[in-house]
């Protein structure tokens, strides 16, 4: 409980993260992983802007949830192989950043995600 007290911000999201997970559908649920991925790569680009530190944390977390969608994808979609290809290589290319970030290809993933949303409808 006290850990959840030293980010009330973070606890939050969190809560907010966890209720519209549960009220959404499979379709819902790529739109929210998208939309966090993006979140995530916006709080690397401001901690790459106010410092030298490389933003290791919010970079893991977008590649994870990119990894996921690579993995989640349904075998029978009728985009699946260009799904999962674009998915991973995003999660590869934000990887590829989390030692060395470069503010120039997170901003290009950064893209890339919202053209896709966008897209998406």
């Amino acid at each position: 409980m006290q850990m959840l007290a030293r980010n009330p911000a973070a606890t939050y999201r969190r809560i907010e993260l966890d209720a519209r997970i549960e009220a959404s559908g499979r379709a819902d649920l790529t739109r929210i992983c998208l939309e966090e991925a993006l979140a995530a790569l916006g709080q690397a680009l401001i901690a790459l802007d106010r410092s030298q530190v490389a933003p290791r944390e919010p970079l893991g977390r977008a590649q994870s949830i990119m990894v996921w969608l690579t993995q989640s994808v349904a075998l029978d979609h009728p985009l699946g192989g260009s799904l999962r290809q674009f998915y991973g290589g995003l999660a590869s290319q934000i990887g590829a950043n989390i030692l060395q970030p470069e503010a120039e290809v997170i901003g290009r993933v950064s893209n890339d995600i919202r053209d896709l949303l966008k897209a998406a409808g």
